[in-house]
């Protein structure tokens, strides 16, 4: 009894010295385990912003989304009660998710009940209104406690009109570290703060809030206003769409930007999915995708031209067969426009490859750079900055700084838009400058951050270059967009209602040895309208169509048109006042060299309205450049015989004897025909006969 008795007294205080050891020396790590075990910090999801067309309609958006799990085992639900209704649960539940048999959700109750499953999953991104429903089924419309419904809510991203502008709109996906468009680039402003906050365990698993410093409440993310027109975003997406079909092309983008603001109103960028054979927003190619131009880069090339003075547009070209060597190399006119001679501005309207590469070729072989560094002066060799993730800068070359990669032929290739890259955004900012008189913005998408409804920062139009070339270089190269389309390789888009101005382009892709293999091409078409008022500038990529044609014009120029139109059907402001003005009269003689003091005189009594002309030549063309008319000056060379068709029949009696030409006429009107073609040699006692008619 006595050892008995011991053991009891050593046992006891052994087990007083440990306690008093677990106190002392554990006691604060157990006393915190506990309560980890009774308290915890949960986050609060705070609301992702809105992000709102440029009539506050919703873009994007967070909607509320559930998981559904049911306290299968609790013991608040009787197995009675539990088998005599779980048949009638797993039917309600079959028929709100027909993907799911009545079958598969009666086995896997009946499977979580024999399992004392406390947490058991139904269901998966449930909406609102279907968890509405789900609280009528049997037993879960007891609720938490005495139904074992759990509900834990979330939050989903939902676009209400579905995939339009759905790549521009974008998506942020922070596990694969994806930030993809608006919602990419605006992450930070869009996001907000989450919460926290602390609660305690109590019975049956509930956790109830508690009072604790380290609680927060969750910021909810601000809105951002886009320049986006939902109106002209569809109509983009359904021309673009038709046209891609009609071509069976891999890819296509339409973007539609304003003027002066450099507001983009529509970016649709559509990619066929070769899984299903439908094409789908999930690539950004107006922004991130950088293409040989072609000759939609002829724009750039002429007016470096213009702008260095090294050409004039009355200027003629004469080839004696359809192509034009450089070096080991050939280049033909795509449409083997028709060899002899024409003018420059003929060359551009028709879009000639030998004549534009000619007149570059000819006025800077000796100096490349010259050439280059002007391209440079217009902003070509710099990104656009807009607020997106994923702009490339644009590839422009240059003889002294990219030696390596600078050939023999680099500088008639580029100028008619090969070797060089640029993304379709860039190459519109660029013709957005022209449409602007020169004055080059940035483009952008967002111009308001709200908070509550209310605008808490706004975001203005940022000029790039107050202006990218002189007035006459400007409004010279705006004539000669309008020509492409009155009377070029763009006149399929002439209409009796408002002018367009435009470029069309079709660039064979490189297979990145050359440009033979498969024959790919890039069809595009870029410009603006009301080429009177430049509203609106466009451009419209088709990447490698394979059926019905593969031309600019024929394969781009259609959406460009159908956009234009639907602008401008539904758009009070285009309905042009200015059609009263100057731009409605018939100019005299327009475009054709007249002399100055005549022609002046008649434009002034009809009350044209003229830019005033500072240069001394006596002969010029009148040309409209907007509003008023502009001159531009003709010198006839004194060693080859002009072009005086069109003309007077007394201008081109004084032009030709004042060279000492002599001349006879035959007919009356205006020149219709010359003996003499154009460009011969002047020689001694030269006589010339000029037939006269209706022209």
């Amino acid at each position: 009894m006595v050892l008995l008795y011991a053991a009891v007294l050593l046992a006891g205080a052994a087990i007083m010295a440990r306690a008093v050891q677990i106190y002392t020396r554990e006691g604060k790590e157990l006393r915190e385990l506990a309560r980890n075990q009774e308290i915890r910090t949960f986050t609060l999801e705070s609301n992702r912003g809105n992000i709102l067309a440029d009539e506050s309609d919703l873009l994007a958006t967070s909607v509320p989304i559930f998981d559904i799990r049911m306290d299968v085992g609790s013991p608040n639900i009787s197995d009675a009660d539990f088998n005599g209704k779980v048949d009638s649960l797993a039917l309600s539940l079959s028929t709100l998710f027909p993907d799911k048999s009545k079958k598969y959700f009666k086995n896997k109750l009946i499977n979580a009940r024999k399992k004392n499953k406390r947490y058991q999953l139904l269901r998966r991104k449930v909406t609102y209104d279907q968890l509405q429903v789900i609280r009528t089924f049997p037993i879960l419309r007891r609720g938490k406690i005495k139904g074992g419904l759990i509900t834990i809510q979330r939050t989903r991203r939902e676009r209400p009109f579905g995939e339009l502008a759905a790549r521009t709109i974008g998506f942020v996906n922070e596990k694969e570290n994806l930030y993809v468009g608006l919602e990419g680039s605006f992450n930070d402003v869009l996001k907000g703060t989450d919460g926290r906050q602390v609660r305690r365990r109590i019975n049956h698993g509930d956790w109830v809030p508690v009072h604790d410093k380290n609680e927060a409440e969750p910021v909810n993310g601000k809105d951002i206003k886009t320049t986006i027109d939902i109106n002209i975003q569809d109509v983009a997406e359904q021309a673009l769409l038709k046209q891609l079909l009609y071509h069976e092309a891999k890819m296509g983008t339409a973007v539609v930007m304003e003027v002066q603001t450099g507001h983009i109103k529509a970016m649709a960028n559509l990619h066929l999915d070769p899984k299903d054979g439908k094409y789908k927003e999930d690539y950004n190619f107006a922004v991130g995708k950088r293409i040989e131009p072609g000759s939609t880069f002829k724009l750039a090339s002429i007016m470096a031209l213009l702008e260095l003075k090294k050409v004039r547009l009355a200027d003629s070209l004469f080839f004696s067969h359809p192509y034009v060597n450089y070096g080991s190399r050939r280049l033909v006119d795509a449409h083997l426009y028709h060899h002899g001679r024409f003018t420059i501005r003929e060359a551009f309207e028709h879009s000639s490859n030998m004549g534009i590469s000619k007149i570059t070729f000819e006025a800077f072989k000796n100096n490349p750079a010259h050439y280059v560094d002007q391209l440079y002066a217009m902003e070509l060799n710099k990104p656009t900055g807009i607020k997106i993730k994923g702009e490339p800068a644009p590839y422009i070359k240059h003889p002294v700084k990219n030696k390596k990669a600078w050939w023999k032929t680099s500088l008639p290739w580029m100028s008619i838009g090969y070797e060089v890259m640029l993304t379709p955004l860039q190459l519109l900012t660029f013709y957005n400058a022209v449409a602007n008189n020169g004055k080059m913005v940035k483009p952008m998408l967002v111009t308001e951050i709200q908070q509550d409804g209310k605008t808490i920062q706004q975001f203005s139009t940022t000029v790039v270059n107050e202006q990218i070339a002189s007035p006459r270089t400007i409004r010279l190269a705006q004539s000669l967009l309008e020509g492409v389309v009155l009377r070029g390789t763009g006149k399929k888009l002439k209409n009796n209602w408002y002018k367009i101005a435009g470029k069309t382009g079709t660039a064979q892709i490189s297979e990145g040895t050359g440009y033979h293999g498969n024959r790919r091409y890039n069809a595009t078409f870029v410009g603006y309208f009301p080429a009177d008022n430049p509203r609106y500038s466009i451009i419209v990529v088709v990447n490698e169509p394979t059926k019905n044609g593969y031309y600019g014009a024929l394969v781009s120029g259609p959406v460009f048109k159908e956009i234009a139109d639907k602008i401008y059907a539904t758009s009070i402001s285009l309905d042009t006042p200015y059609l009263s003005d100057t731009a409605t009269k018939k100019i005299p003689m327009v475009n054709l060299p007249a002399w100055y003091d005549d022609i002046n005189r008649v434009l002034q009594e009809f009350e044209f309205k003229t830019i005033p002309y500072p240069d001394k030549s006596n002969w010029v063309e009148p040309e409209k450049q907007g509003h008023r008319l502009a001159f531009t000056p003709v010198n006839f060379s004194n060693k080859t015989i002009p072009d005086v068709r069109g003309m007077s029949v007394k201008d081109a009696v004084f032009a030709l004897e004042n060279m000492g030409i002599q001349t006879h006429i035959n007919g009356r009107g205006k020149v219709v025909a010359q003996s003499v073609k154009p460009g011969t040699e002047i020689k001694k006692n030269m006589r010339i006969e000029l037939r006269l008619g209706t022209y």
